[in-house]
């Protein structure tokens, strides 16, 4: 992590700025200045825990039903040497301590999300669970095992293959895999289970939902580096593991940092309702999209009675908006789904199991979990919306909103994936926008721009601390943060100020229960005590997504990487054709704007371009550049080659540690690309 516990100097301004930094590290806190809980943080946490609905284990019969073995390996290595999988990260949960830094409910799930190995879910349906964030799953088909979402990358998926194999497999090969949705934790470590080349002689089938390769590559696209760049918070991927730092993800444990693949479907699932035999098993699929993904669907068994649920219904409250960003998913149709489920098959089914968690069994207990999960939603989306009606907006109806006493007293509804808070703003969001209503905020102020007029307003940065000093102390974390965050961002550099803004962080990530939130808490905290770190992270690109990428996607993102403002005064038409598959665009330059149109060609283009698709994607992979290309002859034009040079010219290197806080930057270098035209999609959207 190099730098990344370098502590930046100190601006004292009074004495009682000074208590801040005379405060001796905390024991077993991952950083110098970390602060224990306060006990206002205690006494919140022992507050939720009487009101949490403990006397209920049921979930803790149902993770531990079904192991055949532990996985004896604690951690997985990948084929570049790095650790992929590191379950000894997590050994500090593996005690009856109750942690004072965690809330009880999240602890509770990370305990739960400890189980490592192999289980049966019904004699003919095994899985492999907390290798990732996600479950893989194996189904007996008539000549071999299908296989339900292969996790984020290969080495862990190999690894679970493995195990499976040692003790259920009997040899017999994998002969199908199921995508069940579009999300990378359940499609990305294919490779780890089955060769290509068997899918291309048909030996292996590929079966994914509706839309499933449009999305997959699109959402991690358009806005990829900054999804990338929220992810550090939303998923504390700089934290380190323990009570003080990261302490799961609600979902899982974490993400595997291996070799992420992706194999092309052989087989999509188009219809509403669709029943296929795969491998001799009859089959029925529910598309279900835009719900938990744009494309995604459950499954019904019915020669086992097993009803797979995807990613639609876990053991937890889902994002409807997430936080690390995402078109908002829409919870009516989401509660529908699930009725729909319930009417057409979870009558008959005696087990039902997911693509993260534990399975439910028995026949009352599944239409238990599915009714509530339906409520859940429908619920969400309808009273946020009675409250909009009588306007409350979207600045509010996290303070207000709140779900009935009858769900809170689930398990299966609590917060650890999406929250009530985060996901009742994204209800308004989806609906009504970012707007309040009120014209005061309609042109608001950037942050740092309006921020020196409220330091000024407030009596300068002195006061502002002190004021920050006494609502710290007195448990006032939110009005602290309220003032504490206008003096940041009016002071980048104001040392002391990022200090206490970063103490109030902490104690508001102690108390959170949902693992988004407490992650980006102390992400903040992190950062501002230390600035961004500047170490690497495991690379999960993958040549994989890059050859999925169609080209007009590829196209459309040059659009996005292109900055207009070097462009103005420039025009141009140019035809693209790729011979191999067929293809050709028009690529047009006005109003400084890059625009494509497929199927298309000009009659008079400034620049026809001529290259095979497979050669393109050389330069979208940045293995190849298009001028080598050119030079070579790999690539061939008619017309004004200088088009290509305006148009690389005006292409951004995009900061993937963009400083989200003030005076977090640093010295953190960009990392350059190799070409203006590579293609660099963000990390695989991971749910």
């Amino acid at each position: 992590m190099g730098t990344a516990f370098a502590v930046s100097g100190t601006v004292l301004l009074d004495d009682a700025v000074a208590r801040a930094q005379e405060a001796a590290p905390l024991e077993g806190h991952f950083h110098p200045k970390g602060k224990a809980p306060s006990q206002f943080t205690l006494d919140a946490l022992a507050e939720a825990k009487k009101t949490l609905p403990f006397s209920d284990t049921r979930d803790m019969d149902e993770q531990k039903r079904g192991l055949i073995a532990e996985m004896p390996d604690d951690q997985i290595m990948a084929d570049a040497g790095h650790v992929a999988w590191d379950k000894k990260r997590f050994d500090f949960l593996n005690t009856d301590e109750d942690f004072d830094s965690i809330h009880p409910s999240m602890q509770r799930i990370s305990r739960l999300n400890q189980n490592y190995g192999l289980y049966e879910v019904v004699p003919g349906i095994y899985q492999v669970r907390g290798f990732d964030l996600s479950d893989i799953s194996f189904v007996r088909g008539k000549t071999g095992w299908i296989v339900i979402d292969p996790l984020v990358s290969a080495e862990p998926a190999r690894a679970a293959l493995k195990l499976f194999q040692e003790h259920v497999g009997e040899g017999l090969p994998v002969t199908a895999v199921i995508y069940s949705h579009s999300h990378g934790d359940h499609w990305g470590g294919v490779r780890g289970i089955v060769d290509e080349a068997d899918v291309r002689a048909g030996k292996v089938e590929i079966i994914a939902s509706r839309d499933f390769m449009e999305h997959t590559i699109s959402e991690n696209v358009y806005a990829g580096n900054a999804m990338n760049r929220r992810l550090f918070y939303q998923y504390g991927l700089l934290l380190p593991a323990g009570p003080h730092g990261y302490a799961g993800q609600g979902l899982g444990q974490g993400v595997s940092a291996g070799q992420v693949g992706l194999i092309a479907p052989t087989r999509i699932i188009e219809g509403d309702i669709e029943e296929i035999e795969v491998d001799g098993l009859r089959m029925v699929f529910q598309n279900t999209p835009g719900t938990e993904a744009p494309s995604e669907m459950n499954t019904w068994i019915p020669d086992m009675k097993a009803l797979w649920m995807a990613e639609n219904v876990t053991a937890t409250l889902h994002n409807i908006y997430t936080l690390r960003g995402a078109p908002v998913r829409d919870p009516l149709r989401w509660s529908k789904y699930i009725a729909r489920a319930m009417h057409l098959f979870a009558k008959d089914a005696d087990v039902m199991f997911f693509s993260h968690h534990w399975p439910r069994w028995g026949n009352d207990r599944i239409m238990e979990i599915l009714r509530e999960q339906r409520d859940l939603y429908a619920h969400m989306n309808n009273q946020v919306l009675h409250y909009v009606n009588q306007g409350v907006t979207i600045n509010q109806i996290h303070n207000v909103y709140k779900l009935p006493q009858s769900l809170q007293d689930k398990w299966h509804c609590r917060g650890y994936h999406g929250s009530p808070e985060h996901n009742s703003r994204g209800v308004v969001q989806r609906y009504i926008g970012f707007w309040d209503c009120n014209p005061a905020t309609l042109i608001p102020h950037s942050p740092e721009d309006g921020a020196p007029l409220y330091v000024e307003m407030m009596g300068g940065s002195a006061k502002i601390m002190a004021r920050g000093h006494e609502l710290h102390d007195s448990g006032e974390y939110m009005l602290a943060n309220e003032i504490l965050n206008k003096l940041v961002q009016a002071e980048p550099n104001n040392q002391a100020a990022k200090d206490l803004l970063a103490d109030v962080f902490e104690q508001l990530g102690y108390q959170q229960e949902n693992p988004g939130l407490r992650n980006s808490f102390l992400s903040g905290a992190f950062e501002l005590r230390s600035g961004i770190p500047d170490g690497d992270l495991p690379d999960t690109s993958s040549p994989d997504v890059i050859r999925a990428m169609s080209t007009e996607l590829f196209l459309n993102f040059l659009g996005i990487k292109m900055d207009s403002r070097k462009v103005e005064g420039h025009s141009f038409v140019m035809n693209l054709v790729t011979p191999d598959n067929g293809e050709k665009f028009i690529v047009e330059l006005e109003n400084a704007t890059l625009t494509n149109l497929e199927g298309y060609s000009a009659e008079n283009p400034d620049l026809t371009l001529t290259i095979n698709r497979v050669d393109l994607e050389q330069t979208m992979a940045g293995v190849k550049t298009l001028d080598a290309q050119l030079a070579d002859g790999t690539a061939q034009f008619e017309g004004d080659l200088s088009i290509l040079k305006v148009l690389g010219d005006a292409m951004t290197e995009f900061d993937p540690f963009f400083e989200v806080l003030p005076g977090t930057r640093g010295d953190v270098p960009v990392q350059a690309q190799s070409d203006a035209f590579e293609a660099v999609p963000g990390r695989p959207a991971i749910e």
